[in-house]
C-alpha cells in the first residue's frame, strides 16, 4: 500500500496581535501553514480554519467580518480578551459566526485542540458541499424509492417520448422535469414549463398557442406561445389535469400534428418539441368522470415517473434538511445551522402533507427565527416528541448511515491522528482508509503523522 501524504492544514489569521503572531513558531511545528493578514487587506486565501484576534477596533466592522466569513469555506475561531466580552454585540457575533473562542492569555494546548476539530468539521463541510453541488437536481436521498427514480430517469432522459410524472403536490415534480431536460439531447434548448392550473380559462388558448396582431380586442402585437417558444426544446405542462375540456383537445391535435396556429392566424407552424406532463390528481378517475379526454390521457402517458411522498422517504429527512439550510444560509445572512436531536425527531414524526416544498419553507423559517447554535423543533414550528420514529429504511441503509457517522464522529473527535480514530472505531488504519474510500469521506488535510503507530 503506497504511504498517504496528509495535504498542509491552513490557517488564516485575522488581525494577528503581539501574543496571537507569538504562537506562529508552535502552529507551525504542529503543522500548520500560517498566513496572517489585517482587516483592510485581501483575505480571500483558501484555508481551513480561520482565526480572528478581537479587539476593540473590529467592533465597528463586524459587517465586513460576516461577508468574510460567508465567502469562506473555513470554520472561524475567534481569539478575544475576556474584558471585551463583556459586550453583547461582540458576544452575539461570536456566538453566531464561530466554531469556538479563546479567552486571553491563549492556552496553546486547547488552541491546537480547537483548530484541530474545526479543520475535521470543514473538511466534512466541505465533502458535504461538494455532494449537493454535484446533486443540484435537488433529487437528493439514499432511500429506495429515491434512488429508484433517478436510476428511471437516467433511462428516460436520452429519449424523445412524453412522460407523466405523477405525485402529490410539493414532491419535486418539477425538479423531474429539469432533470429529464438536463439528460436529454435538447439540454441546450429551451425548457418552457407552463402551470395549466395557474391560468385564467380565457387567456390559456393564447398563452399556449400565441396570437396574431388583431386577433381579438387589446392583441397590438403578436404575442409568440409557450408551445411554439419550446421548439428545439422541452415544454413542461404542470398540473395538466386542470386544463380545460376545449384546451385538452387543442392540445391532443398538436401532440398528434406537432403543428399550432396562433389565434386570429390560418398558417400551420411546425413546432419540435419533447413534451413531460405532471398532474398531482388521479387520471384515470377523471377520464371516468368525463373531465380529462381519454385520447389524450393515453398520449401522454406513454412513460411514466411517480414521485414518492416525503412520508415515504423519512430516511433522506436529514439530507434534505441540511440541504436546504445550506441553501438559504446565505439568504437569511446566516452561517448554516446543524438540527438538535429534537428537530429531526419532531421531522419524523411530522406528516408532511406539503412534502418536500413544506419541509423546504420550515428550514427557510427556522434559520430566521432561530437563536441557538442549532435549530430547534419549535424554530420549524413543530412540536416536540418522545415518540421513536418509525422504521425509515432498509436493515442495509440503516448500517451504511450508522457507519458513515460513526466515522465523521471518529474524525471530529481525532482529527489529527487517524490511528487513534482506527482504534476508537476498532478497525485498522488500512480498513479505515477503505471506509472513508467507500463512504467519499474527506479526510485529506488531517495530520497522520501518528506517535508510536
Amino acid at each position: 500500500m503506497h504511504p498517504v501524504v496528509a495535504e498542509p492544514r491552513r490557517l488564516l489569521v485575522i488581525e494577528p496581535c503581539e501574543e496571537c503572531r507569538g504562537l506562529f513558531p508552535s502552529l507551525q511545528k504542529a503543522g500548520w501553514l500560517v498566513e496572517a493578514r489585517a482587516l483592510g487587506e485581501q483575505v480571500h486565501h483558501p484555508c481551513q480554519v480561520g482565526m480572528l484576534c478581537v479587539h476593540s477596533g473590529v467592533e465597528s466592522r463586524l459587517d465586513e467580518l460576516r461577508a468574510i466569513i460567508l465567502a469562506s469555506s473555513a470554520e472561524w475561531v475567534a481569539v478575544v480578551r475576556p474584558e471585551d466580552m463583556s459586550s453583547a454585540k461582540v458576544r452575539d457575533f461570536i456566538s453566531e459566526w464561530f466554531f469556538d473562542f479563546h479567552t486571553k492569555p491563549v492556552d496553546l494546548e486547547r488552541l491546537l485542540v480547537t483548530l484541530g476539530r474545526a479543520c475535521g468539521m470543514a473538511h466534512l463541510r466541505e465533502h458535504s458541499d461538494k455532494y449537493l453541488a454535484d446533486h443540484s437536481h435537488e433529487l437528493l436521498g439514499e432511500s429506495a424509492s429515491i434512488r429508484a427514480v433517478r436510476r428511471l430517469l437516467e433511462k428516460l432522459g436520452p429519449t424523445d417520448t412524453p412522460v407523466l410524472v405523477r405525485g402529490e403536490s410539493g414532491t419535486g415534480k418539477e425538479l423531474v422535469a429539469n432533470t429529464l431536460h438536463r439528460l436529454s439531447a435538447r439540454a441546450r434548448q429551451p425548457l418552457v414549463a407552463i402551470n395549466c392550473g395557474a391560468i385564467p380559462e380565457n387567456l390559456i388558448q393564447s398563452e399556449l398557442f400565441g396570437h396574431e396582431k388583431g386577433a381579438f380586442t387589446g392583441a397590438h402585437q403578436r404575442k409568440i406561445g409557450r408551445i411554439e417558444s419550446a421548439d428545439g426544446g422541452t415544454l413542461f405542462l404542470d398540473e395538466i389535469g386542470d386544463l380545460p375540456l376545449e384546451m385538452q383537445a387543442n392540445l391532443l391535435r398538436f401532440l398528434q400534428e406537432m403543428t399550432i396556429e396562433r389565434v386570429g392566424g390560418t398558417k400551420p407552424i411546425n413546432v419540435d418539441v419533447r413534451v413531460i406532463a405532471a398532474t398531482h390528481i388521479n387520471l384515470e378517475e377523471a377520464v371516468a368522470k368525463g373531465t380529462f379526454r381519454e385520447d389524450l390521457y393515453y398520449r401522454l402517458n406513454v412513460l411514466q415517473v411517480q414521485m414518492p411522498s416525503l412520508r415515504e422517504r423519512l430516511l433522506d429527512l436529514p439530507q434534505l434538511a441540511h440541504h436546504f439550510a445550506s441553501v438559504f444560509s446565505e439568504e437569511a445572512g446566516r452561517r448554516p445551522r446543524r438540527f438538535s436531536q429534537a428537530a429531526l425527531l419532531a421531522m419524523t414524526a411530522h406528516g408532511w402533507p406539503g412534502n418536500v416544498r413544506e419541509l423546504a419553507n420550515r428550514v427557510r423559517r427556522g434559520l430566521v427565527v432561530a437563536e441557538g447554535r442549532q435549530i430547534e423543533a419549535e424554530d420549524l414550528g413543530l412540536e416536540r416528541t418522545s415518540k421513536l420514529p418509525p422504521v425509515l429504511g432498509t436493515l442495509e441503509e440503516y448500517k451504511l448511515q450508522a457507519e458513515r457517522q460513526a466515522i465523521g464522529d471518529a474524525l471530529l473527535q481525532y482529527s489529527q491522528n487517524l490511528s487513534q480514530a482506527a482504534r476508537a472505531l476498532g478497525v485498522s488504519r488500512p480498513t479505515l482508509y477503505r471506509l472513508l474510500h467507500k463512504h467519499q469521506l474527506s479526510w485529506a488535510g488531517l495530520d497522520i503523522r501518528d506517535a508510536g503507530s
